[in-house]
């Protein structure tokens, strides 16, 4: 019995350690999911509170699976996890019957799982649950309760730390499809012999006041009056890592290949809401922004699924001196995790990411990228010209 409740500690504290790290880790990601399960279940007014509990679902995860680990706080650990087991349990079979979200969110951008998925993970851990309940009594350590409280106050302590850092920056590790190094056309390609999406196609038809269903391979005579169609997916295909990235004109011209091409180094300003983005390193990306394109050295805009009205008022507002152009919301929230954030991008692939707090100067810029041999361009103007103009 007490080999079964070692495994059982060991198997449910080692997957809720990494559930409660990758979300902590990307508190902003975890986040968005909240507010995605409140719109899906008409409770949008909660969306305020989204980032806190971001951040107590992975302390409350992290800290769970250290005291299943070390088995302090037994008692208390083991009831805390059956409430939490049966919560999330439930929670999940009715996410995978109605599917209003598709991703649980349960291992943030680390491990995708489908609904069905999770629930079926839920209900392997339920059985490990159930047997650490039944043994909630047995196999304590014999540290005192004080030294356990102190225990178990590191790895909270050590979660809370480590949200609040990579809010205030970025994600420490990026498990997201654009991490710097990306290629993204690569991670843009179907190959030829990747499962395609299967719908079925029902046809609707009329005949002396009577609708009747066809399908695509038994099509009735003439006789019949088409009414409608529908398609229902059966199966769903193979999906790319990145499949939704695109870039457009304000007139809806798409320019997505010509930047993913462009051989000079192109700084992306991502700005999914401009009326929520900061303005705190606003002079700082102006005077980057003057920098690239005055001295030729690269390009700068703006991304953003703003309006033209928005983007127009922010842009009197700070005197923005680059482009903007329109990309998917939620495109831009998976690119980077900050709102502005900056990333740098060259013949697609990306070369650097900067949340607004860390904006890099023009030396660092200049020094790590655009002095490299590697990443030498033609420029209009020299360096030292553009630098005494802006500054």
């Amino acid at each position: 019995m007490k080999t079964l409740n070692n495994i059982s500690r060991f198997i449910v504290g080692i997957v809720f350690i990494f559930s409660g790290f990758v979300k902590a880790i990307d508190p902003l990601g975890s986040t968005y999911k909240f507010v995605d399960y409140f719109e899906a279940f008409g409770m949008e007014f909660f969306s305020f509170i989204a980032l806190p509990l971001a951040i107590i679902l992975s302390s409350l995860e992290f800290v769970i699976g250290f005291s299943l680990l070390f088995s302090t706080r037994k008692k208390l650990t083991v009831w805390a996890l059956m409430l939490f087991m049966s919560f999330f349990t439930i929670l999940t079979f009715i996410l995978a019957i109605f599917n209003p979200v598709t991703d649980c969110g349960c291992f943030g951008d680390a491990l995708i799982m489908t609904n069905w998925e999770t629930f079926f993970k839920n209900i392997f851990l339920m059985i490990f649950t159930i047997i650490l309940l039944l043994n909630k009594d047995k196999f304590e350590i014999s540290w005192n309760i004080n030294k356990q409280w102190i225990f178990v106050s590191f790895p909270l302590i050590l979660s809370i730390l480590i949200s609040v850092y990579c809010y205030n920056n970025l994600p420490i590790i990026d498990f997201r499809p654009y991490k710097i190094g990306t290629y993204i056309p690569e991670k843009m390609i179907i190959p030829d012999d990747a499962p395609r999406a299967e719908y079925k196609t029902s046809l609707i038809y009329t005949k002396d006041g009577i609708e009747k269903e066809f399908s695509i391979e038994n099509f009735p005579d003439s006789s019949w009056e088409w009414v409608s169609s529908e398609s229902i997916l059966i199966s769903e295909g193979y999906l790319p890592p990145i499949h939704d990235f695109t870039i457009s004109t304000s007139e809806g011209d798409d320019i997505t290949e010509i930047v993913l091409n462009d051989n000079k180094f192109t700084f992306l300003l991502i700005a999914y809401d401009i009326n929520k983005s900061s303005i705190k390193n606003v002079d700082a990306i102006n005077k980057l922004a003057k920098f690239a394109i005055e001295s030729g050295k690269g390009n700068f805009i703006c991304l953003s699924s703003s309006v033209d009205s928005e983007i127009e008022k922010f842009t009197n507002t700070t005197q923005a001196p680059y482009t903007f152009f329109k990309t998917d919301e939620i495109t831009l929230k998976t690119i980077i995790r900050s709102n502005p954030g900056l990333v740098l991008m060259k013949n697609g692939t990306i070369m650097g990411k900067w949340h607004h707090n860390n904006i890099p100067t023009l030396k660092e810029i200049s020094t790590k990228f655009f002095e490299n041999p590697d990443y030498q361009n033609n420029n209009k103007n020299s360096e030292e010209e553009v630098l005494a103009s802006i500054n």
